[in-house]
């Protein structure tokens, strides 16, 4: 992307337009991703899924390995898998997330998020779990939910609570 100047005169609209324009791209390398982020719970009692156990968040990322996921690890902890330029994270709370790969339309977004939800529910089905697509946990507490084991959530936790009152809220108890 081209450098901003300021050449000692204001910067105008014109400026800007400009700016865009020197970075982008040509139409047919154009692509479009999506996310797809789900809250995990148990179906027995619809409580939040912890990391570790039989049928946690460990164990739901094990067994979506069968359909060609890689793990990502951090150190020798199982945080997310990857395939075909697609990625499934885990955000702080045990979010479960798809950041699709980049995709030429919305009938293959269409067809990427089908196909994960399915490959995800057959495993969920077989580990009791369900899932909920809302923005907001309705009813968990931010003490109820479980802390996903990853470095930087270490660091997020100590540091939101510094710069907000709502910070932990939106790490844990939110969904995209």
């Amino acid at each position: 992307m081209a450098d901003v100047i300021c050449d000692q005169r204001p910067l105008v609209f014109e400026d800007l337009v400009a700016w865009f324009a020197d970075g982008s791209k040509a139409k047919a390398d154009w692509r479009i991703g999506a996310e797809h982020e789900k809250f995990p719970f148990y179906l027995a009692d619809h409580s939040p899924v912890p990391y570790e156990g039989p049928n946690g968040i460990h164990a739901l990322l094990t067994g979506l390995m069968r359909f060609g996921w890689q793990g990502v690890f951090e150190g020798e902890t199982l945080i997310g898998l990857e395939r075909n330029g697609a990625n499934v994270s885990l955000e702080p709370g045990g979010q479960f997330e798809l950041s699709g790969a980049p995709l030429g339309d919305l009938h293959e977004i269409c067809d990427e998020t089908g196909g994960h939800l399915s490959e995800v529910k057959t495993v969920a089905d077989e580990l009791g779990l369900g899932f909920l697509g809302l923005g907001f946990t309705p009813t968990w507490t931010r003490d109820q939910i479980p802390v996903m084991p990853k470095g930087r959530y270490k660091i997020m936790r100590n540091y939101m609570p510094k710069v907000g009152g709502m910070g932990l809220d939106m790490m844990f108890r939110t969904c995209t």
